[in-house]
């Protein structure tokens, strides 16, 4: 069966997951974090990509991206992904497979679906056991986030400008923090964005298929069962 038409929608946050091949490091050093976090600022900006959130964990990334065209986030991914792995090569005199295949991602809700898809990102290192706390973490977007670290990378979301003032937003952010995600919600957003589905409320998936032209229900695996 041929595989899904990858699924974007300008002008709606997407989660994205790219992951090393065999679950292999995409980061062994500093530098290799901060070459990263460079491109990813001037490819979002030639590419006009909002980030709102990501984090370069060991063997992969996650980000939350906002592109504006139906063509900007392959683009960006596609520029962001090769330069890395043409570095990486010649950095460290390796050649073969770097990434697992495409990308993957899910258009995702504007409302509470989007804050849990920023706590989701930023958690990650607390869910691998890496650190207590995301602030803990020098390569997310938490700090960023939670705390108002300056960065040339990040672009608030209307939901995350949302949440309070400009005088408590932050601390409105960390509250966010205090409870895990709802392991039934983080489930659905895993499913989503290894699917290329949409992650949201029913109205809004139903909203994203009439836009897309097509079904967002999941496909069964295997081939379809003859009529008799």
């Amino acid at each position: 069966m041929p595989r899904r038409a990858r699924m974007t929608v300008p002008g709606i946050p997407h989660h994205v997951i790219q992951r090393g091949n065999n679950r292999q490091a995409c980061f062994y050093c500093d530098e290799d974090y901060l070459t990263y976090l460079e491109w990813l600022k001037e490819y979002a900006q030639e590419f006009d990509c909002e980030v709102h959130a990501y984090v370069l964990m060991t063997n992969h990334v996650h980000l939350l991206v906002t592109p504006s065209t139906i063509t900007s986030l392959s683009s960006f991914m596609k520029a962001l992904s090769q330069r890395y792995v043409q570095y990486i090569n010649r950095t460290y005199k390796r050649s073969g497979s770097f990434w697992e295949g495409r990308y993957k991602s899910s258009v995702t809700s504007e409302d509470h679906y989007v804050l849990a898809c920023y706590r989701y990102i930023e958690l990650n290192p607390v869910r691998a056991s890496m650190v207590e706390h995301p602030a803990e973490y020098r390569w997310s977007s938490y700090r960023v986030n939670a705390q108002g670290e300056a960065s040339d990378i990040i672009s608030p979301h209307p939901t995350y400008l949302a949440l309070a003032d400009d005088s408590i937003r932050f601390e409105a952010y960390r509250d966010l923090f205090r409870y895990e995600l709802d392991p039934g919600l983080v489930d659905e957003l895993r499913e989503a964005t290894k699917g290329n589905l949409a992650f949201g409320s029913e109205k809004f998936k139903k909203q994203i298929e009439d836009a897309i032209g097509y079904s967002m229900e999941p496909r069964k695996i295997g081939r379809p069962s003859k009529e008799t």
